[in-house]
């Protein structure tokens, strides 16, 4: 028998295209999942457009069980003839690549940082 009799699932990223810099993921896009989770009451979650439960048997019913499921359908893969240049795409890549290269940069500095003054 299953520890869990319904797994719930959140799709919050179908449709919603989140960039490091051009549309950052910012916390009031949390805020439906927030509302639907209710930790303290889950027998009161109900089902919306991003928020679905799927049952045990469900899930192992799945090929090999895995659990990369979606039901939204992704609007910008219907609309092909729309997708911004090739140069444009290499652009945003190249700016999300740098941006997170200074992230990781700035954590590595705090870590040596760290290390040097604990020395």
């Amino acid at each position: 028998m299953p520890w869990t009799q319904r797994l719930w699932v959140y799709d919050l990223l179908t449709n919603k295209h989140f960039t490091l810099k051009q549309n950052p993921l910012r916390r009031a896009d949390l805020d439906d999942f927030v509302a639907a989770y209710r930790p303290g009451n889950r027998d009161k979650r109900e089902a919306s457009e991003r928020w679905k439960s799927f049952s045990y048997n469900e899930i192992i019913a799945r090929d090999k069980a895995n659990l990369d499921i979606t039901w939204l359908r992704d609007e910008s893969l219907e609309d092909l003839d729309n997708l911004p240049s090739p140069d444009v795409l290499a652009r945003e890549i190249v700016e999300d690549l740098a941006a997170a290269l200074a992230e990781f940069e700035a954590v590595a500095a705090a870590l040596e940082e760290r290390l040097s003054s604990n020395a």
